[in-house]
Order: structure tokens, then sequence, then C-alpha cells
């Protein structure tokens, strides 16, 4: 497996583990959720989103994409947003994604998805905010994609360095992954952001294109080996946002002694609908809405209830 990339770096998180943080996102994840809001992360090669808004038409992505991945097409008819112009059409199974069109758009039409950083740089731009870790009680958050699903000798290197600096190190991740890969950063980690997103099997294969054996095997191994967890529930109305989810969730905890540190209800949101037109597919979750305040009020109680305090709606 070659170097890991990242499609962002995101300074002062509040919304990845305790206090600001600066979350790294790696690009690629063995899931591929319906309603993922950030679908450039699913695969593992870099890619280009196309924001037609901003697009005049100037052709210069295409004059110099060094594959000839890129063509001008005529709008016929004219469209609104580029009357009379031409709009550049991009033949993804030609394109490499090395971003050569997305440097010379003058208008910022064109974005890259994923790019590799050598260690000791992503390390130098990490300690940079070294100050907010500190007065804020947090850290480094590394997520995705899946960062446990990436070359795992510069995802532990990345953590053992960063532990070893003294700042705190929280993974998110969807636990789809071999175990092996957990245990190697369990020295280093503060938190697991450990997501649940649908307990029943049939029901996670058809929303994620996976079942959800392995995962739930490792948040057991996860407990059971004294790794600190935080359970992250995305919740869908259509989908999940259902008591018997929340219930059955409630039992394969505490049939398995997993106590979490924290339990996030975190309602859908479709913020991230508009990147799939930009990466020419086709987004799944249209028909998917957020659950009313009431509902999770309820979905909170009904963890409270069954012995879990420390809930929160958000991330």
């Amino acid at each position: 497996m070659g170097k890991p990339l990242i499609f962002n770096i995101q300074k002062y998180s509040l919304h990845d583990g305790e206090g600001i943080r600066t979350t790294v996102f790696f690009k690629g994840c063995p899931l591929s959720c319906s309603w993922c809001h950030n679908p450039e992360s699913q695969r593992f090669e870099a890619e280009l989103l196309f924001h037609a808004d901003r697009c005049t038409g100037c052709g210069a992505c295409s004059q110099d994409c060094p594959q000839k991945a890129v063509s001008m097409e005529s709008l016929s008819p004219p469209g609104p947003a580029l009357p009379g112009k031409f709009l550049p059409r991009l033949d993804r199974s030609l394109c490499q994604g090395c971003g050569t069109c997305a440097a010379v758009c003058p208008y910022g039409a064109r974005e890259a998805a994923g790019k590799e950083y050598p260690l000791p740089e992503l390390i130098r731009l990490l300690e940079k905010d070294w100050m907010f870790y500190e007065r804020s009680g947090g850290g480094v958050t590394l997520s995705g994609g899946e960062p446990l699903a990436q070359d795992m000798d510069y995802i532990e290197e990345l953590a053992r360095r960063l532990h070893d600096l003294g700042y705190s190190v929280d993974i998110d991740t969807c636990g789809c992954v071999p175990y092996e890969h957990i245990r190697r950063v369990l020295p280093y980690t503060d938190t697991f952001l450990y997501d649940i997103k649908l307990i029943d099997p049939l029901a996670h294969l058809a929303h994620t294109g996976v079942d959800n054996r392995l995962i739930l095997e490792n948040l057991k191994a996860l407990s059971a080996d004294g790794g600190k967890i935080q359970i992250r529930l995305p919740l869908i109305d259509g989908v999940n946002a259902t008591e018997k989810h929340l219930t059955d969730i409630i039992s394969f905890l505490q049939d398995n002694a997993i106590n979490p540190y924290r339990i996030n209800l975190l309602k859908y949101h479709s913020t991230g609908s508009g990147k799939y037109t930009r990466l020419d597919r086709l987004y799944q979750g249209a028909s998917m809405a957020e659950p009313d305040a009431q509902w999770l009020h309820q979905a909170g109680q009904l963890f409270r209830q069954s012995g879990f305090q420390n809930i929160q709606t958000g991330g």
C-alpha cells in the first residue's frame, strides 16, 4: 500500500473529540454509506471535483491536462450559467487525479481531493496548533475516510510521534478493519470515536456495502483491551431513527459489558449532497431526513434510563 492520501486538514475543530483539535481526514474507506457527507473520502485514489458554477469555459484545464482527460463541449442549448460557452467534460477513466487542471484554473472550478504528506511535514503542520491543544485540552484527531484502513506503518508512526510530543490523539473509526490495525495504535490513542451506523447486519449491508460483523467484533475486542470508547450514532429518519435500532444497540452494549465514555447522537444532515454532482455520482440520500428534536430527546432519555448517562446530541 502506498502513502496515505489526505483530503482535508481541519483546524479549530470542536466536534471530533475533547477541546480544540486539528482533524486530519484520510482518503479511502471500506464502507460506502448511502448518506455519506464526504463522498470524496470513499475512494483511496486522488480525485477531482468540478464546481460548474465557477467555470467560465476558458479551457485552461483542457489545454494543460497531461492525460488529455478533459475535453471542451458546447452547451446545447446554452445554459443560464454559461450562455454560449463551452463546458469542460472530465473522462474519469483517463484522469489520474494529478491536480494539474485544478492548479491552472483561475476560478477554482476544479478541486483536487487527495494529497500525500511526508510524515515530518505533517507533524510540523500539526505542531503549529500546539497552543490551542494545550489551553483547551484538545489535540489531533485522525479521521477519514477510514484512518485505520491506510498504510499502518505511517498511521502508527504518526500516532506515536504525536503521543510522544504530549498531544492527545483521537481516532475516528468505522471499525471495519483488521483488529491488528486497532491494536497497533491503541497505546498512543486517547479516545476511539467509534461509529455504529446500523446494528442490523442486513440493513448495514444495504446502506454501507458491507455487513457489520467485523465492526461489532472489533468493538468488543477494543473494550476488552481497555480502549477508551466514544460511540457515535448517526441517526437518519427513514434508515435507523427507530426505537428498535436504539434498543438493539443498548442490548449489544450491555450484553458485552461495553461501557463507553460517551455516546453521541448525530442527526443526519445533507450538507455534503452537492459534492456528488461535482464527482459525477448520484446521491442516494435524497429521501433521507433528520429526526425531529423531540425524537432525539427521547432517544437520549432511552440511553439514560438504560444506565448510559453521558449522552450528547451532536459531535
